[in-house]
């Protein structure tokens, strides 16, 4: 049986089964972790209410804190406020890049949507000279493109 630090220590071990590279905490996806006695509660909030991980991320958080000892584990999801690509911390988003998946820009910084999509650096060479193949990658949230300079494909976390 563990506390509350570790319950949180343990769910960093928890990978996102579409991202493997980060955990659901890194993800941001964790929100926060009560314990009471053999029990502990994890609030989550999804990167968006369709996404089809769901259900893997609450069964593999669950597996988790039962190895270590819980008896039992309640996941509750909340839509509010709504996950944000800003909550994927510096050390994370180098995660991603080093996995060669562009990391999203902060969703903070967007003003609106525009015909014309901005620029994404390559995550294998850093050249800004890339263009988009497609707005859908393998999941909604990633988009697909090309590096003109080391043609290189590549994924980009798209900011939301």
């Amino acid at each position: 049986m563990v506390g509350q630090a570790e319950a949180m220590s343990i769910l960093e071990t928890v990978m996102d089964p579409e991202v493997p590279v980060l955990s659901v905490v890194e993800l941001g996806v964790v929100r926060s972790v009560e314990v009471k006695g053999t029990r502990a509660i994890v609030t989550i909030t999804p990167t968006y209410s369709g996404c089809p991980a769901l259900h893997a991320i609450e069964a593999d958080i669950t597996s988790a804190l039962r190895a270590a000892g819980y008896d039992s584990v309640e996941i509750r999801t909340v839509y509010a406020p709504a996950w944000t690509t800003d909550w994927i911390g510096e050390e994370a988003r180098e995660k991603l890049r080093a996995y060669g998946i562009a990391p999203p820009g902060r969703a903070t910084e967007l003003v609106m949507l525009s015909a014309t999509p901005r620029s994404v650096a390559c995550p294998f060479c850093g050249s800004a000279n890339t263009h988009t193949e497609s707005e859908f990658g393998p999941t909604a949230c990633k988009s697909l493109h090309v590096c003109r300079s080391c043609r290189q494909p590549f994924e980009h976390f798209k900011p939301f």
